[in-house]
């Protein structure tokens, strides 16, 4: 199910694997989410501050209205 190309970052209500933050990035730039999900998985095996990101988007992106 695709929803409407977003302007800003928001999370949708449906769609999203845990919290729908790779899901809103991926609708917010015009990716498909599954790439979205799978370079961010690529990415936690390089050390870095990944997971912290991951909550602080969890939080600070709002959910989206549709």
């Amino acid at each position: 199910m695709t929803t409407p190309q977003s302007r800003s970052l928001v999370r949708p209500r449906n769609g999203g694997v845990i919290a729908g933050v790779c899901a809103g990035i991926g609708d917010r730039f015009g990716m498909s989410r599954n790439l979205v999900r799978f370079l961010f998985l690529l990415s936690c095996l390089l050390p870095g501050p990944q997971f912290v990101a991951y909550l602080v988007l969890w939080f600070i992106m709002p959910k989206a209205d549709y």
